[in-house]
């Protein structure tokens, strides 16, 4: 139990997929203010045990097995109002960041830093500071007032960032085929083709399926 002023050790989980990975960030931000608190390999896993604990910093890698961290980060920020969710990754793609900004986490990190600048940034996140370099947060911030005045849903290169399977996926979409419809014409499962429709929907800056269908429309 801490003393009478002293702060209590900042609770940090990690949920990242690969068991050495999650040793060396364990050993990194070890130290008397901070404490590891819980561990997850797979997404559900991490729902369960993030519920659970509420700890005070969930450090959470972008690449997890059945579906990305930044569709987990959409599943527990509205669940964990009190936990600041930091995304670690290997990903410093600008995509992915300002999705991670958007559906609210509380910085982004990739997996280069040092022990110590990570340390720094958990005490930083728990304290109201965005977890973030000062290029990318500038970047974000920049990318952000460019979206409130609609630049990026004016912007055609989005197609581009698609992959050959979510652009066949979003053809799909604009012709008004559901998940299973697609999912029977490519021989997929529908839960794949929904993985690559969520990751479409970032990557096109779109809402919903018909925002994506318009998109497309709108660049042919």
């Amino acid at each position: 139990m801490p003393a009478a002023g002293a702060r209590a050790p900042i609770t940090v989980m990690l949920v990242e997929d690969h068991a050495l990975v999650r040793s060396a960030m364990r050993q990194a931000i070890a130290g008397p203010d901070i404490e590891v608190v819980a561990e997850a390999s797979t997404p559900d896993e991490a729902i369960q045990t993030a519920l659970a604990c509420r700890p005070d910093v969930l450090l959470l890698d972008i690449d997890l097995p059945g579906i990305t961290g930044l569709q987990l980060l959409r599943e527990l920020a509205p669940r964990l109002p009190d936990t600041k969710i930091v995304m670690l990754t290997v990903s410093s793609a600008r995509r992915d960041v300002l999705e991670a900004v958007r559906l609210g986490a509380a910085g982004y990190l990739t997996k280069d830093l040092s022990p110590e600048a990570l340390a720094r940034s958990i005490r930083g996140a728990v304290d109201g500071d965005l977890a973030m370099p000062r290029r990318m947060a500038a970047d974000v911030v920049a990318q952000l007032v460019r979206a409130g005045r609609g630049g990026r849903r004016s912007d055609p290169t989005r197609l581009s960032e698609l992959t050959a399977r979510e652009a066949e996926i979003l053809r799909m979409i604009s012709d008004g085929l559901t998940d299973r419809e697609t999912a029977n014409a490519l021989r997929l499962s529908v839960r794949t083709v929904e993985t690559h429709v969520s990751n479409l929907l970032h990557k096109l800056g779109a809402r919903n399926r018909a925002d994506a269908a318009r998109i497309y429309r709108d660049q042919l």
